[in-house]
């Protein structure tokens, strides 16, 4: 990831998507684009998106330490301008998706599920912070409801291993 502590737009010369969410919502970005932009794709579906034109790169065809550390060296020797990383809300190449944006040198921007999209810099910390907010359920009424179930966790589980302890040694005692 770079650029974080510049406001700099790269030129769109070369990028890398990474499929990691619904392929609908990459179609619809990639729909609402420029049709000189020829990303590459990284994915784990079969097949390509409709409309796209790029190299594709399966993880499924990386499953040994040395392939997937060879295709991020390929990756990163194709020198992209920027890596764009679908970001929705659900668990599909996760491990994928936070690798590529650490190891891969360019900027970064993040495509939620309505296919819109915002630069991950310094300069959208607000943008950021409500993203991350919401998808850990911290906006709205979840604002005070999560923070009192994360404090209430520790003595639920505590009340919880009591009662499962007074059970069984109840049960002991009515045994013998």
């Amino acid at each position: 990831m770079r650029y974080f502590f510049r406001r700099y737009t790269p030129h769109l010369r070369r990028a890398l998507m990474v499929e990691s969410g619904s392929r609908f919502v990459l179609e619809k970005f990639l729909a609402s684009r420029d049709a000189s932009l020829k990303p590459d794709l990284v994915t784990c579906y079969a097949g390509e998106p409709r409309g796209f034109s790029g190299d594709v790169f399966r993880v499924q065809d990386y499953t040994t330490p040395d392939t997937r550390a060879a295709l991020l060296r390929e990756l990163q020797n194709n020198r992209y301008d920027v890596i764009g990383i679908l970001c929705t809300d659900e668990a599909i190449m996760t491990k994928w998706k936070w690798l590529l944006a650490a190891r891969i040198p360019a900027k970064l921007f993040i495509i939620n599920e309505n296919a819109d999209w915002f630069w991950v810099d310094y300069s959208h910390l607000g943008t950021i912070w409500h993203f991350f907010s919401f998808r850990a359920g911290m906006s709205g009424a979840g604002a005070v409801t999560t923070p009192l179930r994360l404090l209430l966790f520790p003595f639920t589980l505590l009340y919880l291993a009591l009662f499962a302890i007074r059970v069984h040694i109840r049960r002991r005692l009515r045994e013998s």
